[in-house]
């Protein structure tokens, strides 16, 4: 019914920068929550950012002020641009949509973001 494919991860040096881009496919309506999500190894995981089709943005503490959600909802797309990368952020990256209507979450298949020196 809905498909998210994540891209854009990979090997990033701290204090680099990445940018996430997830495309969404299948029928996509209003209102809805495009967010990022992340998961590293032995831990749950976690929020990251989302935003609503209004414009109206959530953000883990752990990341404000170094990475910004944004999204093109003509285009069925959010990204995810991530500044000022730390260790810590080294993690699977995964895109979601939500649809309150639905009560329903569909999630892409992830991917790999690694800040390492």
């Amino acid at each position: 019914q809905v498909q998210l494919v994540e891209s854009g991860g990979g090997l990033m040096q701290p204090g680099g920068s990445l940018r996430l881009s997830c495309v969404a496919s299948g029928r996509i309506f209003n209102p809805n929550t495009m967010g990022w999500y992340r998961q590293a190894p032995g831990k749950q995981r976690e929020l990251v950012a989302t935003i609503t089709n209004g414009g109206g943005t959530n953000y883990a503490d752990s990341v404000k002020g170094r990475f910004t959600i944004s999204r093109d909802s003509a285009r069925n797309t959010a990204s995810l641009q991530m500044n000022s990368l730390k260790p810590e952020d080294t993690a699977v990256y995964y895109c979601n949509v939500r649809f309150p209507i639905l009560a329903r979450d569909f999630w892409g298949q992830g991917t790999q973001v690694t800040v390492s020196s």
